[in-house]
């Protein structure tokens, strides 16, 4: 049998029309299929690929790391190198309060564990997310979404849910004293690249402390420089009592983290003993994949210094009659069109143009924009040139 035939007939399809692409390669922005047809990737794994596809100094640590060792023991038990590394980094550049990790090895791992930490810590079981907010798909981070179209399937979830609208100070009241915590991204992905006022976000911080409830930020897609700067919210001036972590955090493998104080962390320590544990997170392959990616960061200043400039050319270059709007946030781009079915075509052309990009969640009249950090001022007016191509 082809790959593709295995691929449709044993691996579990999430889809009836996955785009099928059969990828035999890739480097920098580029990934290539079996046929050798190259693709500019606009999306990088939905910005897992922050520096691109088999980075030189991803690929060193990972070959290094899988040569010296790989799985030890659960998690938690052993000290690993990579690990406490990158814990100390990424804490280093936290406000001090942010001083401990929790590696597993996704973002809605991340997200599950945030909950059950907060339950924890305030003895709550309430839970505050905003409408149209994606925080992963496993049940407890599904209980979160608004809409209820992905998860009606599978009801009953986790009760005591409200959804407060993204940047309404009214709905600041659902903050109460029931309510273990708040999570919210820090940009809404899924609802097509929306920001939130900072002034509402100092609001939402305020009323958290005046009612005891946890502040959560998911920076699972917003995180490691894709909006200009490390983590998104340094353009706010408010601080998470827990933030998470995964996507371009791992540099490629699969990697996320939730951070918070250590004396929050520690009350899994104990009543019970094993709060929480996992087998595979923080597996250290995926721990020197990400240290690599935040040392390069670090020491490549201009990767994250330059995203406004691009993110200035897109917007320059998307121009179009039937370009409603585009709405960004740093290297990522939600480019409005009339309806889904006009989103759908593009995406298709794009592909037949041999450019990668996809749609949202919750806003089907979007394209999504998010490529490696690493592209470059040329590679933009390419990939912008093929997008106007597509629409025709």
């Amino acid at each position: 049998m082809s790959q593709r035939s295995n691929f449709l007939a044993h691996v579990a399809q999430t889809s009836p029309a996955p785009m099928g692409l059969e990828i035999a390669g890739g480097e920098g922005v580029y990934l290539h299929d079996a046929s050798g047809k190259r693709y500019l990737d606009l999306i990088a794994g939905i910005g897992v690929s922050a520096l691109g596809h088999n980075h030189p100094a991803v690929v060193e640590a990972v070959q290094k790391q899988a040569g010296a060792y790989m799985h030890t023991l659960v998690y938690g038990e052993f000290v690993l190198a990579p690990q406490a590394e990158l814990a100390a980094l990424v804490t280093a550049q936290l406000p001090e309060e942010l001083n401990n990790v929790y590696f597993v090895n996704s973002g809605a791992e991340a997200t599950e564990g945030a909950m059950k930490l907060a339950k924890r810590a305030t003895g709550r079981a309430g839970f505050i997310s905003a409408r149209h907010s994606y925080h992963g798909s496993t049940q407890g981070a599904a209980s979160l979404q608004w809409p209820k179209d992905f998860t009606r399937a599978f009801h009953p979830l986790l009760p005591g849910v409200n959804h407060l609208e993204f940047n309404s100070d009214a709905d600041l009241d659902l903050i109460t004293e029931r309510t273990a915590a708040v999570i919210l991204e820090t940009v809404q992905a899924e609802w097509g690249i929306r920001k939130p006022r900072p002034e509402w976000l100092r609001a939402v911080r305020q009323r958290c402390n005046e009612t005891g409830a946890l502040l959560i930020f998911d920076e699972i897609q917003a995180g490691m420089g894709r909006t200009g700067t490390l983590f998104a919210f340094e353009q706010y001036g408010v601080v998470p009592d827990i933030l998470l972590l995964a996507k371009g955090f791992g540099g490629g493998m699969p990697l996320g983290a939730f951070i918070a104080n250590k004396k929050v962390m520690d009350l899994f320590t104990e009543n019970p003993v094993l709060g929480h544990i996992t087998t595979f997170g923080g597996h250290p392959v995926s721990c020197a994949a990400g240290l690599a990616t935040l040392k390069t960061l670090l020491s490549e200043t201009e990767l994250i210094s330059s995203v406004r400039a691009k993110e200035t050319l897109f917007h320059q270059l998307l121009v179009h009659p039937k370009i409603r709007d585009v709405r960004s946030a740093g290297l990522w781009f939600a480019v409005e069109l009339a309806d889904f079915d006009e989103v759908r075509t593009t995406i298709a052309n794009c592909l037949e143009h041999g450019l990668i990009t996809d749609w949202f969640l919750w806003n089907e009249r979007s394209l999504r924009i998010a490529p490696p950090l690493t592209i470059t001022e040329e590679e933009i007016r390419e990939a912008c040139r093929i997008i106007l191509v597509a629409l025709g």
